[in-house]
């Protein structure tokens, strides 16, 4: 089972992940941004992973400190969980409806951090969560995960929609990338030899 546990202390937050890649979509948060949560949860059962996320930042400040950190702290669990990679599909992408919104993700699980994101929300909050910060959170999971991500939301009108269809997308690209494929044995998906 490829799984990990990873703490992050800072003088801004404290974080602590749990992670299953092997999982069944289980599911619990306790970050003090309850959107942020929903999101997440998204990501655990749509990529079929175990996923425990408890955070405490300066979020009297605002959220920002905590969702980039909780996006880090994720980004490394989520190296450490997946090992040598060997035998996995690599690549994975999803396209996602909720009514009227669609998005697309597609993922290499690369080991080279890379981001490009397009996504114009149709407004710059959601109840009290700030839409920017998606943007950090993803930085920070690239960044410390070591993948290629591309998010488009290609539609929508309905912010909470345009969110969820990533998020969505997100887990079921990171479900197709992370599956052993048989045939490859234990043999790395790359001409170079390494990811």
């Amino acid at each position: 089972m490829r799984k990990s546990d990873v703490s992050r202390n800072t003088l801004e937050t404290r974080i602590t992940v749990s992670l299953n890649l092997d999982g069944t979509g289980q599911a619990s948060f306790d970050t003090g941004v309850p959107f942020l949560d929903h999101m997440l949860d998204q990501v655990a059962r749509h990529g079929l992973i175990d996923l425990a996320i408890k955070a405490e930042g300066d979020r009297h400040i605002d959220d920002h400190h905590t969702v980039e950190d909780i996006g880090i702290s994720l980004g490394q669990a989520f190296a450490k969980a997946l090992g040598d990679k060997k035998g996995i599909r690599r690549y994975g992408h999803a396209y996602v409806p909720l009514d009227e919104a669609l998005s697309r993700v597609v993922v290499d699980l690369s080991g080279r951090p890379g981001m490009d994101y397009h996504v114009e929300f149709t407004r710059g909050r959601i109840g009290d969560f700030d839409v920017d910060l998606f943007r950090e959170f993803f930085q920070g999971f690239v960044n410390h995960a070591a993948v290629t991500l591309h998010i488009d939301c290609l539609r929508g009108v309905n912010a909470h929609h345009q969110a969820e269809t990533v998020f969505k997308a997100f887990g079921r690209a990171l479900r197709m990338a992370l599956e052993v494929d048989p045939r490859l044995g234990d043999i790395l998906p790359s001409t170079k030899g390494a990811l």
